[in-house]
């Protein structure tokens, strides 16, 4: 049986990005936490993509999944009056993506990207291939020029975990 590619997946093959792609089960799907025991990588290497809306407008943020977005520092690197989660009900209309399954990489639109700095140590991160139950891991320096992301300390805690 072929396991369909998701949209990143194709998008990373057609920029001949190394990439690795890993499935754990849609309907176990509870957290990210969760997803990284599922595909038996160390949690600190699983990251999570989170929309924000705020006074410029939509922003990327993509922290580790054991870790939680500090707003504050959000606003503040993306040089906003405020940041706040995107209302769930926007999210697959601004994206493309639903909860749970959204990526930095294949949006709709090329969004402001802030990638945490603290994982830098990491030479490839693990994250959503854009669906429940796929995951895909891509070198750090790879996703930064894909996304043309920033890496900035936007976790709640530093470094987080």
């Amino acid at each position: 049986m072929k396991v369909q590619k998701t949209i990143v997946e194709k998008l990373l093959d057609q920029k001949k990005i190394a990439h690795q792609s890993y499935t754990y089960p849609a309907d176990g799907f509870s957290d990210g936490v969760t997803v990284a025991g599922y595909i038996n990588k160390p949690v600190e290497q699983v990251f999570k993509t989170l929309v924000t809306t705020g006074s410029k407008g939509i922003h990327v943020f993509v922290v580790p999944v054991a870790a939680e977005l500090d707003l504050k520092k959000a606003a503040k690197v993306s040089g906003q009056k405020y940041v706040e989660m995107i209302p769930q009900k926007d999210l697959l209309s601004t994206t493309g993506y639903i909860k749970g399954g959204c990526s930095p990489i294949g949006m709709k639109k090329r969004f402001p990207t802030f990638i945490d700095k603290s994982r830098e140590n990491f030479d490839s991160i693990i994250f959503s291939a854009g669906k429940i139950g796929k995951q895909v891991q891509v070198g750090l320096s790879d996703l930064i020029s894909l996304t043309g992301a920033t890496t900035e300390f936007i976790c709640k805690e530093e470094p987080c975990l």
